[in-house]
């Protein structure tokens, strides 16, 4: 798919200045910086735009010429209207140049079959899509210091299902004015992934596994964020908190780029006529990668059902078929780990978004969820979910079957979150007869999972070296493993130290140093 590089120059007047609301209370009012060196609201809400730009005919006919990069700036300079168009463009090349990315396109399709294309959004250093924001949000996250902050070290607090952990450490190694501490459930991540944050380099970071679920580890850090105590400690040191989890709006803005790219990217390789519509299929737990499809759509991309798929925890099939979110059920560790999650933090923006903006009905909605465990939303909220999205599940017997027929029918080894998209997908087409051209979104290389992709294609248990399954895998496909993930055979393991979710906090103030 031909594109050509233009080095455009946004101009930084002529853009409307864009605030920042809380969902919690809408008469917070801050600028893009505030929202993203704050991470989240101090009564707990999430921050979203004020109102989202609009993407013109004209203007997305011309981001169909441009390379990815320029894509984004020109994109995020709509969100970051505090920051010159200098700013963003030093910040989307820091990102995405120097060789970072295996792919000179970033982030490409691969064409699966007539109606499905891979959006690949694993060529990042750790192998994974949230690579897309969290290279680029510790550039905007320093900046963003320097223009609010006042000169205070900023701590990224980080709660990780496997993927965003390592990516946040990698993207905020020894990044000056920084530190990062990264927390993750102890036997709820793969071994590569484990390694890979455990093996992790930097004199700016820490790392510590929990004994418990995503779910304690995500809940641990959203209320650290409204703890006037810890936040009075912070401000004596001259510190402040900041995330890097999705609940942090400068890592929801990246992803919406990634959306009308591959949209661009389908129109100028010729498989769409310009305002076709296409669907997008995405795999789903903390809600944040099918959020930003959704606001893409809202901003005038033409896309059709936001198909959001999930594993056996499929709390979010539930949600949107029914109205009803109840996370109060039984967790499932998964071959799919980055969607082993019960509590969808970014699916409050969804609900400010369909309540029309109203703070108090999703302040009570959140309050039902931490009183109760369950909330049901209005009859019209719920249609207006369904209009917009299809919900599906698949079981671990699905996902495997799904990665041995698309490696064994179309030559493409998928890792199990991609597969559970495909097997949704799969599930929507044979629901609706609905063949509309789909953008899958393929979350991470397969090789940070080889041991259960191995016994999905072999059908039976693999050993439980985790490199000889990888070398095996290899071998047997024919495909190259990163080389970011075979060094990690001779790393030496830095961090080893587990607690008790009760513990978090205490861990917290000793990796910072802070009595």
């Amino acid at each position: 798919m031909r594109k050509v590089s233009v080095k455009i120059k946004t101009k930084d007047k002529g853009r409307k200045a864009l605030k920042y609301i809380s969902t919690r209370d809408r008469t917070v009012r801050v600028s893009a910086a505030q929202a993203i060196a704050q991470g989240i609201s101090r009564e707990a809400g999430l921050f979203v735009p004020e109102s989202l730009p609009r993407l013109s005919e004209e203007r997305l006919r011309g981001l169909v010429e441009l390379e990815y990069v320029d894509r984004a700036c020109d994109i995020l300079g709509d969100f970051l209207t505090d920051f010159t168009a200098g700013e963003i463009r030093a910040c989307v090349e820091g990102a995405y140049g120097g060789g970072k990315f295996d792919n000179s396109r970033i982030a490409p399709l691969s064409k699966l079959c007539p109606d499905a294309y891979l959006l690949e959004l694993w060529h990042g250093p750790t192998c994974a899509f949230k690579d897309m924001a969290l290279q680029l949000l510790p550039h905007l996250l320093t900046r963003s210091g320097k223009k609010v902050a006042d000169g205070r070290e900023i701590c990224i607090l980080v709660a990780t299902s496997g993927d965003t952990g390592k990516a946040a450490l990698e993207g905020f190694r020894d990044v000056d004015g920084t530190r990062i501490l990264v927390f993750y459930p102890r036997d709820g991540v793969s071994d590569i992934q484990k390694l890979q944050m455990t093996t992790q380099q930097g004199g700016n970071v820490g790392v510590w596994g929990v004994e418990g679920n995503f779910d304690d580890t995500q809940s641990f850090v959203k209320s650290i964020f409204t703890d006037k105590d810890i936040r009075a400690r912070l401000e004596s040191h001259n510190m402040s908190f900041s995330s890097a989890n999705s609940i942090n709006w400068g890592r929801l803005a990246p992803q919406i780029v990634y959306y009308i790219s591959a949209y661009c990217d389908l129109v100028a390789g010729g498989e769409i006529a310009f305002g076709d519509v296409v669907n997008a299929a995405v795999p789903t737990g903390n809600f944040g990668n099918i959020l930003a499809a959704y606001y893409a759509k809202k901003m005038g991309l033409p896309l059709g059902k936001l198909l959001c798929a999930s594993n056996i925890n499929n709390v979010l099939t539930d949600f949107i078929r029914t109205g009803t979110y109840d996370r109060r059920r039984q967790f499932h560790a998964t071959s799919s780990p980055s969607m082993d999650i019960l509590i969808s933090s970014n699916l409050e923006r969804m609900l400010f978004a369909l309540s029309d903006g109203d703070d108090k009905i999703v302040t009570d909605l959140m309050g039902q969820l931490a009183q109760n465990g369950c909330y049901t939303v209005s009859g019209e909220m719920r249609d207006l979910l369904q209009s917009e999205l299809y919900g599906g599940f698949c079981d671990e017997a699905r996902t495997a079957r799904t990665i041995k027929k698309t490696f064994e029918e179309y030559s493409y080894l998928c890792d199990t979150h991609t597969a559970v998209a495909l097997a949704v997908l799969e599930q929507y087409v044979r629901e609706t007869g609905n063949h509309t051209k789909t953008i899958v979104a393929s979350t991470a290389n397969p090789y940070k999972f080889a041991g259960s992709i191995l016994t999905a294609i072999t059908g039976r248990q693999s050993g439980e070296d985790e490199f000889a399954q990888i070398n095996e895998l290899s071998a047997l496909t024919g495909t190259a493993v990163p080389p970011q993930i075979l060094e990690l055979r001779n790393s030496a393991v830095r961090f080893g130290e587990s607690c008790t979710k009760d513990g978090m906090r205490d861990a917290v103030l000793g990796m910072l140093k802070i009595k």
